[in-house]
């Protein structure tokens, strides 16, 4: 069976056990691919990495709505009336 890898690091599910902040280390910010018996099961992913990801989500969400609404009709509003 063959499987996609996302990650240029990969550790073994004991390695991960025995030292789980050397793992999170060793990928260097990037995420880490945990393997049990050879088939990924998880990746390990630094705090930061998480937060950016997520950012970078979030901007794409608020892309969407920008693009959807590209186009429609403009108010224009003071900012007394705010």
């Amino acid at each position: 069976m063959t499987n996609i890898i996302l990650s240029d690091m990969s550790a073994s599910i004991t390695e991960f056990k025995k030292n789980p902040m050397l793992t999170v280390a060793a990928g260097k910010g990037l995420p880490v691919l945990i393997l049990n018996r050879n088939v990924p099961v998880f990746y390990c992913i630094p705090a930061k990495a998480y937060e950016e990801l997520m950012d970078y989500l979030e901007d794409l969400e608020l892309n969407a709505v920008a693009e959807s609404r590209k186009g429609q009709a403009t108010i224009r509003v003071s900012l007394d009336d705010l």
